[in-house]
């Protein structure tokens, strides 16, 4: 199966390399594509510059593809990998043991993935993971937030295997003009759901972080579906 994917950037990138990028990204060190072309645009001028938008073709078929957005997994499988990868987080009551807890029941091994797929944690939708982390908000706000911002899927090549099998098929240019302040519309738009979100009352069957850590949740259990 072949896909086109995107990859927003200050510059002209014909030949990805392996091993490239800060350990801090969401899945570590990667080269971070999208099949949204609009998004990469975006990507692309998120230093309120100008940049390019890269177009490649990959061949998925012998490739062993992490998808965490299928129904196999839940969203505290990605939150698992923010906190083995991401180095700043809020400070909070529980906020240190919610992220041992989540490492030590919902992180997965991705060293055998030559492909990862699941959202992106940039700006705002970091900080929504940080206050379920920290208990401020349920499990089931955070998902209603993670779907209100629809920002989009990423798709990481992580492996040699995964880089010998892109091809460069050409670029285009991005307007820090137009797509710099599409991106701060849309987060600010996201953060202005996400405060509506938040007013509301929970429902009992709400999850809790604490919940989670206090009835010894792990992955699979019916509940986080």
């Amino acid at each position: 199966m072949k896909k086109i994917l995107y990859h927003g950037s200050e510059r002209i990138i014909e030949r990805p390399e392996y091993n490239k990028g800060a350990k801090t990204n969401d899945y570590g060190r990667g080269f971070y594509c999208t099949e949204d072309i609009e998004l990469a645009k975006e990507w692309a001028c998120k230093k309120q510059q100008n940049g390019y938008v890269n177009r490649y073709e990959i061949d998925l078929s012998e490739l062993n593809v992490l998808n965490l957005n299928s129904p196999k997994y839940s969203i505290l499988n990605w939150l698992a990998l923010l906190t083995d990868n991401r180095t700043y987080w809020q400070n909070g009551s529980i906020a240190a043991e919610a992220k041992a807890y989540l490492k030590e029941h919902f992180l997965i091994n991705i060293s055998e993935y030559d492909i990862m797929i699941g959202y992106r944690a940039d700006d705002s939708y970091f900080a929504f993971a940080q206050d379920f982390v920290s208990g401020v908000i349920s499990l089931q706000k955070l998902a209603e937030a993670m779907y209100l911002v629809k920002h989009g899927e990423q798709v990481v090549l992580k492996s040699p295997r995964a880089f010998s099998e892109i091809q460069y098929l050409g670029n285009e240019k991005a307007e820090a003009e137009k797509y710099y302040m599409k991106k701060v519309l849309r987060e600010r738009e996201a953060r202005r759901e996400y405060r509506r979100a938040r007013k509301k009352s929970a429902d009992i069957h709400e999850l809790f972080m604490l919940d989670i850590m206090r009835e010894g949740i792990k992955n699979g259990d019916t509940r986080l579906s």
